[in-house]
This record gives C-alpha cells, structure tokens and sequence, in this order.
C-alpha cells in the first residue's frame, strides 16, 4: 500500500466512527440534551490531548486556532447534535453530504479551480446518500434542516481554511486546542440553555465515554493529521462513509431493511469518494 493510500485509510476511520454518533445519541444518551452531549463529547477530549502535548498557538496563531475551534467542533458539534435530534438519521445525512461541495465552492472561491471532474463525482456522493438512507416516511423538521445544513457549511468552512492556514502545531495539539476551545465555547450556552443531566446509568456513562475517546480523541487526530496531507476536499468527499456507516449499524443493530436502492446507494458513495480522489490526484 502506498504512503497516499496508508493516509487516506486511516483518514477513513473518523467518518467511520462519526458514522456511529447517530445510534449511540438515541441509544445510550439522555434524551434532549443535545448541546450537553457536545460538551461532554470534546471539552475532556481537548484537555486529555493537552495535557499530553502541552504545546501552545504562537500569538499569531490565536485568532486562527479560536475560529477553527468553533467551524470545526463548538458550532458544528452543537449543529450535529440539534439534528441527530429533531431529525431522521437519514434526512441529517442527505443534507451532511453537501459539504464536498461546499468545500470545492470553498476552493473555487479563494482562486485554486478544482478539477471540473471533481463537481460531478461530489454531486454523486449526494445522490448516493440519498437512494442509502432517504425514505417516504421521512419527517421534515425545520429548524433541524436549519442545523444539519449551517453545519455543513460550518465544517466546510473549517476544513477549508484548516488547510489553508498551516498552523504550525502538532496533529495532537491542534486537535486538542480546537476541541478544547470548542468545547469552551459550547458549555455556557449547554448550561444555559439545557436542563441538568439526570443521575447517569452505566449505559449513559458508556455512551459518553465512547463519543469523547472514540468519536473525539481517536477520530479527530486521524482526521486533522489527514488534513495536513490531503487535499481538503479528498478528506471531505471520505465524510460520505458516515452515512454508511450509520446504515450499515442501523441494519445490523436495528434490523432495519437493505433493498437495491440502499445496495445502489452505497456503490454510487463509493465511486463519488473514488472519482473525487482521483480528479484532485491528477490536478
């Protein structure tokens, strides 16, 4: 395997293990307490690898480390979690899928003009998540259509500019400033806004523990070291595999159906990640 192929693998474990966050919100967590779960999620997160790396931003660097912190954790995590709520797990994963596009928009905007190969193989990607996941039963919640899409555009934004700007920390570092500085900005409108938690079960406790060191720790350094390697469109376009991931979790876990369209869905996700990969490779 090569060195590309060894990054892009492990870059694919984070949308992975995102694909998960849906079944263990409804599952394990308390009910209604989205911005909590956030919290709870990447504050501990962002500490555990500072205290590891004890590395700090230059003064320059601040301002950039604040603004990814909110595009990539605090806004988008509360965004996600308002969704994974108040939405299906399938209508919250059609409009997620967008971000590739948003992400070339991104790079149209500041002069880079991806590949013309790249719009059609990202469009793909939506289209494949929608014959996966979107079915008639699906009920429309505003303000969690609302959530799901500005958090598109949040991630979308941050990935972008993450890319950008370089900044000059360690994977680890820049990974635990952003969730810490997310989560920061997070726990007063939590605490704010959101009852108390009730006295946690084991099964509340497991949950919390699985999203801060599996969906926080685990899959934002594999995400963000990614980053430093990658185009950002090509780590964005492996976000598709969270939909999946969740489809595949729902029919195993929670019986649900897997007819052609779904069967359809997944090798149109496939070759949009592929055809996405393969058009910024040869630009």
């Amino acid at each position: 395997m090569s060195s590309r192929a060894a990054t892009i693998a492990l870059t694919a474990l984070a949308p992975l293990i995102w694909g998960s966050t849906y079944y263990v919100t409804t599952e394990f967590l308390p009910p209604d307490r989205p911005l909590t779960a956030a919290v709870l999620r990447v504050l501990p997160a962002g500490l555990l690898l500072l205290l590891w790396t004890r590395e700090w931003p230059t003064r320059a660097e601040w301002g950039k480390t604040l603004l990814l912190g909110v595009l990539n954790i605090g806004f988008f995590q509360a965004m996600l979690f308002v969704a994974a709520y108040r939405l299906p797990g399938g209508l919250a994963a059609i409009l997620s899928s967008t971000q590739t596009l948003m992400v070339l928009l991104l790079m149209a905007l500041a002069g880079s003009r991806p590949p013309q190969a790249a719009w059609p193989a990202a469009g793909l990607g939506v289209l494949g998540v929608i014959l996966l996941v979107a079915s008639p039963q699906t009920r429309f919640d505003t303000l969690g259509i609302v959530a799901a899409l500005a958090g598109a555009v949040s991630m979308a934004a941050g990935v972008f500019l993450a890319k950008r700007w370089q900044i000059k920390l360690s994977v680890l570092a820049l990974t635990g400033w952003q969730l810490l500085l997310g989560g920061l900005c997070l726990l007063p409108v939590a605490l704010l806004l959101e009852p108390a938690l009730p006295t946690l079960t084991a099964r509340n406790i497991g949950g919390y523990a699985y999203l801060c060191l599996f969906g926080a720790v685990l899959s934002y350094v594999l995400f963000f070291r990614g980053l430093r390697q990658l185009p950002p469109a090509v780590v964005s376009s492996l976000g598709l595999l969270s939909p999946v991931c969740a489809y595949v979790l729902g029919w195993v876990l929670l019986n649900q159906a897997m007819g052609w369209r779904a069967m359809l869905g997944f090798v149109l996700v496939l070759a949009s990640i592929y055809g996405v990969q393969r058009a910024l490779a040869r630009s």
